[in-house]
């Protein structure tokens, strides 16, 4: 019996100077077809980390990753296909595209182009998804720390547990699964499980958290409104400023945040299960100006 072949791709967007988008479609020389960029997933690999994988290595373009878009399904040799896809922003820099093994060219065109002229229709039908989509928002990463010693294994401060070797192997995939956003700030509780868990990530990215205590779970059992208001006040900041944040907490705290920020704002889309995230899950919030557009699940980094 076939099994199902998953892949993830990427819908990458640049603004045009009249205000109207075009969309990076590729040609594959081994298919002769006009495609949207995307490839199957590799092992321990996230579906996200895969779409950017896959972007950059069939576009060579610098992009970040937006808002999920939905899946498609279709048959090929090897039996069903299914393909995630995330809206994605060119960067301004400008890039030089060269062919490679799988992709002989690229173009840009206007979406009424690509949903007419895209070989595939199931291609088509994500480029009408992306249509309706909040593809042009900026990403608030709600993220938990990864898998810590467990309490009753853990004789210190609990502000000073630490990651099991689990989580420290979740720590060293977060870079994967989060470099294709364009974080530019980063921010986690002073507790070491959670500074643990960003460190290796803000090393490669060069940026400096800002580890605070406001986001701290003790600080939150004495005093819940301080974290509420942090998160609050720090929403507000990346809708109006459009920077890319993370921010690394706890369990407790931020099915709270989420609860706060969705009371505050008039989103009617999907909302996810305001419940325990496990260790290393995330909720991406994407916001425009004092809004929340749409919230994404990512799950913790397979290892």
């Amino acid at each position: 019996m076939n099994s199902t072949v998953i892949a993830a791709g990427v819908v990458i967007w640049r603004p045009q100077e009249s205000g109207a988008i075009e969309i990076a479609v590729v040609h594959r020389a081994r298919y002769g077809d006009w495609s949207l960029p995307k490839g199957k997933l590799e092992n321990n690999e996230t579906l996200v980390a895969c779409a950017y994988r896959e972007g950059e290595e069939e576009t060579g373009l610098e992009f970040f990753i937006g808002p999920y878009i939905g899946d498609t399904e279709y048959l090929v040799a090897e039996g069903m296909k299914r393909v995630s896809y995330w809206a994605a922003r060119a960067s301004d820099r400008q890039t030089v595209f060269y062919a490679n093994e799988e992709v002989d060219q690229l173009q840009w065109w206007s979406l009424e182009q690509a949903l007419d002229s895209l070989t595939r229709d199931s291609d088509k039908e994500i480029v009408a998804k992306f249509m309706a989509t909040p593809y042009d928002a900026t990403p608030l990463i709600m993220l938990r720390h990864a898998k810590a010693l467990a309490r009753e294994e853990w004789q210190g401060e609990d502000e000073d547990r630490p990651l099991e070797q689990l989580g420290q192997l979740q720590a060293k995939r977060m870079l994967s699964v989060y470099q294709g956003y364009g974080l530019k700030a980063i921010h986690t509780s002073d507790a070491v499980r959670c500074y643990d868990t960003v460190m290796a990530m803000s090393r490669a990215l060069e940026i400096e958290p800002f580890v605070t205590k406001e986001l701290s779970e003790y600080t939150f059992k004495k005093d819940k409104e301080r974290a509420l208001d942090y998160i609050r006040d720090l929403a507000t900041e990346v809708g109006k400023s459009g920077v890319a944040t993370l921010i690394c907490s706890h369990n407790p705290v931020l099915p709270r945040m989420l609860e706060k920020l969705l009371k505050k704002s008039d989103f009617e889309g999907p909302k996810p299960e305001v419940g325990k995230l496990q260790p290393g899950d995330a909720w991406v919030v994407f916001m425009k100006k004092k809004k929340i557009v749409q919230i994404d699940a990512i799950p913790a980094p397979i290892v």
